[in-house]
């Protein structure tokens, strides 16, 4: 059974492993420390970049020959294959780790099999220690490896009474300086930005990360998401903010749509479906792009498409204290019509932004 110090250790490498969100994709985040044979801490790391070496290989570094003898606590099984990097259970077992004990075991059949490995080395190997916790920072990414499909978290800002703009349409800003910020660093850790044509021609958004400090929950170099605009008969104009060079962009409309006006590499062609485009075949156009989460950031049309998909997996509304009384609600033509098909959610958090309220809530479904 893992030690209260062992699990102290791990609990800091599940906060190293957030030191990556928005730069690692499409690999997981990882966080690994080392202990020495008498239990200090003598290497840390987190996989910092795709490409780059894993948790393992910057906390051995970090270690050097205190690692022999000792204590590898990470943060996901190690990995057993080789891509651009080398496998990590074997960079352990030749610096001489005696035990090993990590949160989550690989769900990708491409990598997993470390344990296995370690312990046919001669490695004490256990796994389950804090996997909830550690499974919560990697959430994206255990959602794209079991479902095959990127993590959706919508986003919204509304009045207490559900009011998303005015009913002359106005809406800047229902939400506080603090909260819009917050939302930079939704951006910051999201693998693509998502939004309808109606967003577009409202508000013409860039949708780039702008003003986010470094800290332990984002990457000291912001990795830009790609923009995507779900556009079904490409209405988007040349010079809208979305098509500027401050971050890649992907326009996604329909087979049949005229896009003689835009660079055909920004455009990806999918088929209608009821009120647009089918957001599963957009989702799949996106995971082959190796994007594994996806900030929906769209108006309550495009929100409504992907929650009648079951395509949303988290929801953070930020709801500021005011009240309009009209105008458009956050969510419409969800397919809901009856109290019985509520989409119920589970509240993970609640917390003041400023002066508004963010919650933030997970859907329920049934493990696949």
């Amino acid at each position: 059974m893992a030690t209260a110090m062992e699990a102290d250790a791990m609990r800091r490498a599940i906060t190293l492993a957030a030191r990556g969100l928005g730069s690692t994709s499409p690999n997981p985040v990882v966080g690994c420390v080392i202990l020495d044979a008498a239990g200090h801490t003598v290497g840390e790391g987190w996989h910092q970049q795709a490409g780059g070496p894993h948790a393992e290989i910057h906390a051995l570094h970090a270690a050097g020959g205190r690692a022999r003898g000792g204590t590898a606590l990470v943060t996901l099984e190690p990995c057993n294959h080789t891509g651009r990097t080398g496998p990590c259970s074997q960079a352990l077992i030749e610096a001489g780790i005696a035990r090993v004990v990590y949160a989550v075991a690989d769900p990708n059949p491409a990598a997993t099999g470390g344990a296995v490995t370690l312990s046919a080395a001669g490695v004490e190997v256990e796994g389950g220690l804090l996997t909830d916790e550690a499974a919560g920072g990697n959430e994206a990414w255990l959602t794209s490896v079991r479902l095959r499909r990127p993590f959706v978290l919508w986003k919204y800002a509304s009045t207490l009474d559900g009011r998303i703009a005015a009913a002359d349409g106005t809406s800047r800003w229902i939400s506080s300086p603090e909260s819009r910020a917050d939302v930079h660093r939704l951006r910051a850790e999201a693998d693509a930005v998502l939004v309808g044509s109606g967003t577009l021609r409202a508000d013409d958004p860039q949708l780039a990360v702008r003003g986010v400090p470094a800290d332990v929950t984002v990457p000291v170099t912001v990795t830009q998401p790609l923009r995507v605009v779900v556009d079904t008969n490409a209405t988007v104009k040349p010079g809208a903010r979305v098509l500027d060079d401050a971050a890649p962009t992907l326009i996604a409309v329909a087979e049949d749509a005229d896009t003689a006006h835009l660079p055909e590499d920004v455009v990806v062609r999918l088929p209608r479906a009821e009120g647009g485009l089918s957001v599963p075949a957009l989702l799949a156009a996106l995971c082959e792009r190796d994007v594994r989460s996806v900030l929906l950031e769209g108006g309550p049309t495009l929100a409504g498409a992907f929650v009648r998909a079951g395509a949303v997996d988290k929801v953070v509304g930020y709801l500021a204290p005011a009240l309009l009384g009209a105008g458009p609600a956050a969510l419409r033509d969800a397919g809901i019509t009856t109290i019985a098909q509520a989409l119920r959610l589970d509240v993970a958090e609640v917390e003041r932004i400023g002066p508004d309220v963010r919650i933030t809530a997970y859907t329920r479904r049934e493990e696949t």
